[in-house]
């Protein structure tokens, strides 16, 4: 079964900006509290709480064995999808990764018999 999920260097680019927008809550709480804003302080420090929150869903997404799933196409066989795990599809996993009748172009995604050469959609030669 085919997923989409997200590249690593999104993930990790995610991870990074919220580190920089829990730095600028840090900086608006500061001044905030100087200034004697007491709601203003609190809207920072619910800020940098996002921001954390974020932070580490990014940085587990972009180092993690198991992405969850929004941009890359991978297989099932190379990378299981976690919220088909989550969530339960019972046809995920009770396929066979081999089965002659579950084979699929790897450059198109069409599917194609065991017994076909060649894409009949794109025309590329089958590995």
């Amino acid at each position: 079964m085919k997923s989409i999920k997200p590249g690593r260097g999104p993930s990790f680019m995610g991870g990074v900006m919220s580190i920089l927008v829990g730095l600028f809550g840090v900086v608006w709480t500061i001044v905030a509290a100087s200034m004697g804003g007491g709601v203003f302080a609190l809207f920072g420090i619910i800020f940098i709480a996002v921001a954390v929150v974020q932070a580490i869903y990014n940085f587990k997404n972009a180092t993690g064995k198991n992405r969850y799933s929004a941009f890359d196409i991978t297989d099932s066989s190379e990378e299981p999808d976690p919220l088909n795990e989550c969530y339960g599809n019972p046809q995920a996993t009770t396929q066979k990764k081999n089965d002659v009748n579950n084979k699929f172009c790897p450059y198109c995604g069409t599917p194609v018999a065991g017994d076909f050469e060649f894409c009949n959609n794109c025309g590329k030669k089958l590995p």
